[in-house]
């Protein structure tokens, strides 16, 4: 059902799958011969019921576009405790031919194998910085009201989004002097660098906001060598 709603939004659900060999696919075309996969391929998409379905399927996405209901809101009522309802089902199918499309790419494609892990590593080392930053009470939100969880959110943004700016202005710093002092950095290794690294930053200590006056007039600290200490 996950498939199925990314793709009536128009976009797609690319998790990393640990079982991937023994998923079933699913095909529209129950004479389609498929070569090597046709052990996989032992479902059938029941198209009459996507197309049955379809002006619902329609105003289901556009109310998910435009934000009307959301998705933790609408899975509830289309899953219905285990059976399905009519428009349950008809997402049902379209995330089968999602997965199955996705399922072969993923099969024959070592490159979109890596791009998704790249994109899951990153996702996973932001929130490795997030539960670095929310050290206090195990990460878990513990106010009882919306508005105290909102408040805690929000800082919980702040905070790790002034992270990420500081890495990134000095990890661009070092780019401009490394070239200044005739280093190579090619664009490949530039391309895997990332501003969600913490090893550096003190999360646990004492506080203060006093800035030099080089600071405070918008400089930046100097450089450290890598002989010197990392810990910020």
């Amino acid at each position: 059902m996950i498939f199925g709603l990314f793709r009536l939004l128009g976009y797609q659900f690319s998790p990393r799958l640990a079982d991937a060999g023994h998923t079933l696919l699913y095909r529209a075309d129950p004479a389609a011969d498929y070569g090597p996969l046709n052990p996989l391929t032992g479902g059938r998409i029941r198209t009459r019921t996507i197309t049955e379905n379809w002006d619902d399927l329609l105003r289901l996405a556009g109310s998910l576009r435009d934000g009307t209901v959301r998705g933790s809101q609408i899975l509830p009522v289309l899953a219905g405790q285990g059976r399905p309802s009519p428009l349950g089902r008809a997402v049902m199918q379209i995330g089968r031919l999602d997965r199955s499309a996705f399922l072969a790419r993923y099969y024959h494609s070592e490159l979109f194998r890596r791009k998704i892990n790249t994109q899951l590593n990153r996702q996973e080392s932001r929130h490795e910085l997030a539960r670095r930053i929310f050290y206090g009470q195990k990460s878990e939100l513990r106010q009882k009201y919306k508005e105290g969880q909102e408040d805690q959110l929000s800082a919980l943004g702040l905070v790790l989004n002034a992270c990420v700016r500081w890495n990134s202005m000095y990890i661009q710093e070092s780019v401009n002097q490394l070239r200044a002092e005739g280093h190579h950095t090619s664009d490949a290794d530039l391309a895997r660098l990332s501003p969600l690294g913490h090893n550096h930053i003190r999360m646990i200590g004492r506080y203060h906001f006093r800035l030099s006056p080089e600071l405070a007039a918008g400089k930046l600290r100097p450089l450290r060598t890598a002989r010197e200490t990392v810990v910020s």
